[in-house]
């Protein structure tokens, strides 16, 4: 296995930060790890690249075990690379030079890799010059030019824009796929890991809650806190749009698991527009459903008005039968 992790734990303060994590990574896999503020994302990285020291469970990375902090003299391990989600590069000096103090590549590698990292048109700029995105990828740079085998990214995509987003995630993509680094990716926004995400852990208040592919977390989440993490859902209850008796208390559903309509048809409630929200390549809209507030993605050619009257239906029964959420 490339990386094994077994029983780890780490207690910050009074707070247990990881609490008896199980994972374990296949080379070249794309793994993120996700869970809300505080719930030990950065503390379970921080203990992977050997910069903290677990209180128990063991690391084993390439069949390896990896030392801690307490156990070796240079806190790290020298073939995980750690991007923390605030870093700092030396001021006042030419990109070139950050770049030289940690250069362990010929230049023609070196260029390759100024060029996956997009920052050729940079090395003559002084730090104190660059955007925070670009300095981003200079972080980065600086600790590929170190050859590792694991990359650990700590909420990379966090406070950018979203031109500065795409060109990391170009980066990201190009780190994973022409220098085959594996990647560990913390995020908490599903629209940066659902696409990219090979296997996802989830963790709350330090613990695992699931792991799975990103079908499985997106569509068969645990509990509602785990939907929540990954986007809009609500609870059907029992009985509503469903008129068969079921043992489960209550189901899982996402806005594209419905139909919305402005005409009644078989299996369809009615309900009314309370709000409409435009994304730019769909609209979301949120109904009043008896008791019930719904949401469903609009699929009207012209758009009604909030407070229109609508008919829903459920788009797929099968695969709501196996929403089921304790």
């Amino acid at each position: 296995m490339f990386l094994e992790i077994k029983g780890l734990t780490k207690q910050v303060g009074e707070s247990i930060a990881v609490n008896d994590i199980q994972l374990s990574q296949q080379k070249f896999q794309r793994v993120v790890v996700a869970g809300e503020t505080g719930s030990g994302k950065s503390t379970l990285l921080k203990l992977i690249a050997g910069l903290e020291t677990p209180d128990t469970g063991t690391i084993y990375f390439c069949g390896e075990k990896v030392q801690s902090a307490a156990e070796t003299l240079v806190a790290g391990h020298p073939q995980i690379a750690y991007l923390p989600q605030h870093f700092e590069l030396q001021k006042f000096l030419r990109v070139e030079q950050v770049l030289e103090y940690a250069n362990r590549l010929s230049k023609g590698q070196a260029t390759e890799l100024f060029s996956i990292c997009k920052i050729e048109h940079l090395l003559k700029r002084k730090t104190n010059e660059l955007s925070g995105g670009e300095k981003q990828r200079i972080a980065l740079c600086r600790l590929l030019i170190g050859k590792p085998t694991l990359l650990l990214l700590d909420e990379p995509f966090s406070n950018l824009d979203q031109i500065l987003k795409i060109t990391l995630k170009e980066v990201v993509e190009s780190v994973s796929t022409k220098l085959k680094i594996s990647i560990i990716l913390v995020s908490h926004d599903p629209d940066d890991t659902l696409p990219w995400g090979d296997y996802f852990f989830v963790l709350r208040n330090g613990s695992m809650v699931q792991q799975g592919t990103a079908k499985q977390i997106y569509s068969q989440p645990t509990d509602e806190y785990v939907a929540g993490l990954f986007g809009k859902y609500f609870i059907l209850p029992k009985g509503l749009l469903l008129k068969e008796k079921r043992k489960a208390n209550r189901l899982f559903v996402r806005p594209e698991n419905l139909i919305v309509s402005l005409k009644p048809s078989k299996n369809a409630m009615r309900a009314a527009i309370q709000k409409i929200e435009y994304y730019g390549s769909y609209q979301l809209l949120t109904l009043q459903m008896k008791e019930d507030r719904v949401y469903v993605l609009s699929s009207f050619t012209t758009q009604p008005q909030v407070g229109a009257r609508v008919y829903v239906r459920l788009k797929n029964r099968k695969l709501l039968r196996i929403e089921v959420v304790s």
